[in-house]
């Protein structure tokens, strides 16, 4: 997996792994039946096979019969799934394997594994009657990537904070000319030259930090801290020489007393409150966007299921919200009486209705071929619709709002829509297919 995620990719695999760790959680096993294994990068497969081996060996000694054949199950499954991998993965490799027991006492087996979405610093192996998942919830704190600039009179660093990960970009020093204490020309002179020197540190700034901070056309950073002497961050700030893809996420300015790593580490304390929220400031700021739609009256917005769907197939969504703990399920359901296909987006209410599981004009039940979570549905195949995917939760007094009153779903349309319209034309199309036209209708 590649570990420069855009924004999007980014907040697709937090919640995949949220809900792997909802998941998992919840679940328990007979005895010490369920392996969790977590190799770090670097890690060896053929360490880990011998180390699995042994585990075998040692298990087939355990007396009582029944977690005797789910221990040494669960490690067999564990062993052909590390065959798949001739090495660890760049980030990592996590396995959880065993049979879990649901609600209706019966067995069920478990048997996952990926690549983290970033770097797993820990090994670890355990037999135990639930799956441990306290590194995969250390991965969701501090993930975001934040960048920095420190910038004074003698140089300037580019940074970048991912949790308590520090990294170096990018760094240089510059020789700028001091205030002139002589007077009459000589000043003038010494003072043209002084700013024409500061412009050009100015300038260099912007085109580095183009460098560091943009990739393929956007920022990479979730924010940019702008950290230094006030003359020098300040002014670039307010320049035209200052990307306005920068700008605009740019989340804090700050006065600090050094400059470089002293410098970038003061930044840091300073910012810590800021950084900590700037996910959920994101939040604010995307629904906000779209209530304004809303409150404009734009027609450009869609909200709940059934209009967001109908946007989503007319490719007019730009920017799609859904919220993280969102319980609708999406339904590919064949019918047994013509081998027709539908899909249904049922939330909890309606997915214990018989009705919406039955055709009461052939009198048949309808098939389920296929039940998929509204979000991982969304998550797997938002790029085929070309919009722009943002996965919120209701923490914030915008999200509960988003939640409650919209339906968990919604978007910001590309042009509008008047879905009241389309429904006056869905209604007429359907009465047109109960209507049995002859030639004479025409005459």
């Amino acid at each position: 997996m590649n570990s420069d995620l855009g924004s999007n990719e980014l907040d697709v695999e937090i919640w995949k792994i949220k809900k792997i760790i909802k998941n998992l959680s919840e679940v328990r096993g007979n005895g010490t039946s369920l392996i969790s294994l977590i190799l770090p990068p670097k890690d060896q497969i053929s360490r880990t096979a011998k180390m699995l081996t042994e585990e075998y060996g040692t298990a087939s000694n355990i007396k009582s019969r029944v977690n005797r054949l789910s221990v040494l199950s669960a490690i067999t499954s564990t062993q052909q799934k590390l065959k798949l991998y001739k090495n660890v993965p760049q980030n990592g490799l996590i396995i959880y394997c065993g049979n879990i027991t649901n609600e209706d006492g019966k067995e069920k087996k478990v048997n996952i594994d990926f690549e983290p979405f970033k770097p797993i610093q820990r090994s670890l192996y355990i037999c135990d009657n639930r799956f441990h998942t306290e590194s995969l919830k250390s991965m969701l704190d501090d993930n975001d990537l934040f960048g920095f600039m420190v910038m004074d009179g003698n140089g300037c660093l580019f940074a970048t904070l991912q949790g308590s990960n520090k990294t170096i970009l990018h760094k240089f020093s510059v020789d700028l000319p001091k205030k002139h204490s002589k007077g009459g020309q000589s000043a003038q002179r010494f003072g043209r030259i002084r700013l024409e020197k500061r412009h050009a540190y100015l300038k260099k700034c912007a085109e580095l930090s183009i460098k560091q901070f943009i990739t393929d056309n956007k920022c990479n950073v979730k924010g940019l801290v702008l950290a230094g002497s006030a003359e020098f961050k300040d002014d670039l700030f307010s320049s035209d020489l200052f990307d306005h893809r920068l700008l605009k996420n740019v989340i804090k300015k700050i006065s600090v007393s050094y400059g470089m790593e002293s410098g970038f580490n003061e930044a840091i304390e300073q910012s810590a409150e800021c950084l900590s929220n700037v996910k959920l400031i994101h939040e604010k700021k995307v629904i906000q966007k779209y209530m304004e739609e809303i409150a404009l009256d734009t027609g450009k917005y869609c909200f709940m299921i059934n209009d967001t769907i109908k946007a989503l197939d007319m490719s007019s969504i730009e920017t799609l919200i859904i919220w993280e703990n969102l319980e609708i399920n999406r339904y590919i359901l064949k019918n047994p009486s013509n081998n027709n296909e539908e899909i249904l987006f049922l939330d909890k209410k309606q997915e214990l209705d018989d009705k919406s599981f039955y055709d009461k004009d052939n009198c048949v039940q309808l098939e389920v071929i296929e039940k998929t979570n509204i979000v991982e549905w969304i998550a797997e195949n938002y790029k085929n619709f070309g919009l722009n995917l943002e996965i919120v939760s209701d923490k914030t007094q915008e999200g509960n709002q988003f939640c409650k009153g919209f339906g968990g779903i919604g978007g910001i349309l590309r042009w509008k829509i008047d879905f009241s319209e389309m429904e006056i034309y869905s209604e007429l199309d359907e009465n047109l297919d109960d209507y049995d036209f002859n030639n004479d209708d025409f005459i």
